[in-house]
């Protein structure tokens, strides 16, 4: 059963965010952002009054990837979807009504776009404002009932429903939560960027600093056998690449699985297909081509709902990601040829819940026509940070049955980065499976493997500990 809660305070906060190394992907090269917080209050029917959190990276050339637009240009769009989404949840009379946690998404969904739209900002920013927002009010709330996320998520306490997805209204919501069931540790799939060294060889300065820094130091030092491999839309250099890239995981691995990230650099589904044939024919990629599980997002956003990928798809499955910026994007993308679609916190937690719902729905309607069940789900990453960022979106890869999730944050920002050493310590003495070593704590994957057990022990949202407010900057007005 939903609770309805009142929205009494919502703040909005930023701190700088420096890499160890610099991370390409697609048309940018990152090396330092800021991390935005929100910090809300709600107060429910029965009296009872709750704190909550959640932080996201403002990161750049990926919601809008208008090179006429500089990384400060970038940040100024997702604190102005932050603020407009703060004032439409805090609004008048009408806005400020009890509403379940679902309910004020719900509300605010389409306006949102609509009034980001009038300001230049396409859905994608639109919808990252109320993500951060629907976070921190779940954090809330799971708080103010005294239950962790999982048996949140699993009673339907936000209300989660069809109204704003249709082709759900026949498909049992309530059951398909109650059903889902956390998972005490998950894979890692390692992020192999642009720029990332592939061996020691290709180190001019080693950093010295604790932390792998080739793809032959990720492999020793965390078993991981999972690996999403960036590609530039340029066939020589990108085989070129992935040689060099195959010759390490097989050599240095029994067996491995890779995904492909085209990010939009493909001009069109003929020469993403005829990228992925060059890969199949070159014959130091065999091992590497089998253990490919699917090409995320290799068209353009502009043109990537109105292509046909069907025959890219029949090769090897295809997924969308930047494409995926309105509920009704992956519905779309399914005519394409689209089998998959990502989960990213930063496009909202309960697109994610209903995009799986989605998967589920067309899997079990495949298999009762005795078709194959081919409709999945990925857990992406957008470099989330150690804290709340990390914690909460893989508290949702767990809670959705996601066995591998990219996670990238980790290995280009030094554990807490920037972050007050007491707030770092106060996040590790709350989740110790997460994050070791206790002096300088950092994301602890043995085995390829994220442990998850104190996340899902946590009343709330995935998270015993709470940023040090005081230490943070506030989200200031429009610039």
């Amino acid at each position: 059963m939903s609770v309805p809660f009142r929205i009494t305070d919502i703040q909005l906060y930023e701190r700088g965010v420096r890499m160890r190394l610099p991370f390409r992907f697609g048309v940018v090269t990152l090396t330092a952002c800021p991390q935005a917080f929100a910090r809300v209050r709600i107060a429910t029917a029965d009296g009872r009054e709750a704190e909550g959190a959640a932080a996201e990276l403002l990161a750049p050339k990926w919601f809008d990837k208008n090179l006429a637009l500089s990384n400060e240009d970038n940040f100024e769009q997702l604190r102005a979807s932050l603020r407009l989404a703060r004032d439409a949840y805090l609004g008048g009379a009408a806005e400020a009504a009890e509403r379940d946690a679902f309910g004020h998404f719900a509300a605010h969904y389409q306006p949102q776009i609509d009034t980001a739209a009038r300001q230049g900002l396409n859905p994608l920013i639109a919808c990252f404002g109320p993500a951060l927002i629907d976070k921190a009010l779940l954090d809330a709330l799971c708080r103010a009932q005294g239950l962790p996320f999982h048996e949140a998520m699993q009673r339907n306490l936000p209300g989660i429903d069809a109204r704003l997805t249709g082709d759900l209204a026949g498909f049992d919501i309530d059951a398909f939560l109650a059903n889902l069931a956390p998972s005490p540790a998950v894979a890692l799939r390692h992020t192999v960027g642009m720029l990332d060294p592939i061996t020691g060889a290709d180190i001019a300065q080693r950093l010295d600093d604790g932390l792998p820094e080739s793809l032959e130091d990720v492999v020793a030092a965390t078993g991981c056998r999972h690996f999403k491999l960036k590609v530039a839309g340029d066939a020589e250099a990108d085989i070129a690449r992935l040689t060099r890239i195959a010759q390490v995981l097989d050599d240095s691995l029994p067996d491995y699985q890779v995904t492909l990230d085209g990010n939009e650099q493909f001009a069109d589904a003929a020469s993403a297909a005829a990228f992925w044939q060059q890969v199949e024919r070159t014959p130091a990629l065999r091992r590497l081509a089998q253990a490919t599980l699917y090409i995320e997002q290799p068209l353009p956003r502009a043109i990537a709902l109105d292509s046909d990928v069907h025959p890219l798809a029949a090769m090897r499955p295809v997924l969308i990601d930047e494409s995926d910026a309105t509920l009704d994007a992956f519905p779309r993308a399914l005519a394409c040829g689209y089998t998959g679609v990502s989960s990213k916190a930063c496009k909202g937690i309960y697109r994610s819940v209903l995009n799986a719902a989605r998967c589920r729905q067309l899997n079990e309607q495949a298999l009762r026509e005795g078709r194959e069940a081919v409709y999945f789900m990925s857990a992406e990453d957008l470099t989330t940070q150690a804290g709340l960022a990390v914690q909460q979106d893989l508290a949702l890869v767990s809670l959705l049955g996601l066995a591998h999730v990219e996670r990238n944050g980790h290995h280009y920002v030094d554990g807490f980065g920037t972050a007050p050493p007491a707030e770092a310590q106060a996040f590790a003495a709350a989740h110790a499976d997460l994050y070791q070593p206790p002096g300088r704590p950092r994301l602890h994957i043995q085995g390829g493997q994220i442990g998850l057990r104190s996340l899902h022990a946590a009343v709330g949202f995935a998270t015993a500990a709470h940023p040090l407010w005081d230490t943070l900057q506030p989200i200031a007005g429009p610039q």
